[in-house]
């Protein structure tokens, strides 16, 4: 069973560990970071965030530079640029996807998947399949296995 999430006192965020390092920011507004972005950007963010929707509750935290996914931690993020959207997913494994630019290994169970998405076709099945396994990261499932 997971322990109940903590809340920062200040800005209201939830937290898996207490007193997680954070920057206490106000969160922003998704509209202003796809501000300059063409209509395929959104579109292929819009994709992601269903499909992680589509496998549990997702809070969306636009912060000033980027938009985390968060569940009991964040499991994505998105940096919209023009005309491609950049971001990340965390596994509990390396994987290889067509879409996937670059890995970070943190720890066996922290792997960091960096993405760039042209449009919503991007979102493949198999894409699809590494943003709700990311999910079960973000909810912490993997721990319990």
């Amino acid at each position: 069973m997971n322990r109940p999430l903590w809340i920062c006192p200040r800005c209201g965020r939830t937290f898996a560990n207490r007193n997680q390092t954070h920057t206490c920011a106000s969160l922003g507004d998704v509209d202003r970071l796809f501000a300059r972005s063409e209509p395929a950007v959104r579109a292929a963010y819009e994709r992601v965030v269903a499909v992680a929707r589509a496998a549990g509750p997702v809070e969306v935290l636009a912060e000033k530079t980027r938009i985390a996914l968060h569940a009991r931690m964040s499991f994505a993020a998105f940096m919209p640029r023009r005309r491609w959207l950049d971001g990340h997913l965390v596994l509990a494994r390396e994987a290889a996807h067509p879409r996937i630019r670059r890995v970070q290994v943190f720890s066996p169970r922290n792997v960091l998947h960096a993405f760039r998405l042209d449009g919503p076709d991007d979102v493949d099945a198999a894409f699809a399949a590494l943003v709700a396994e990311s999910f079960e990261v973000g909810v912490q499932r993997h721990l319990r296995a």
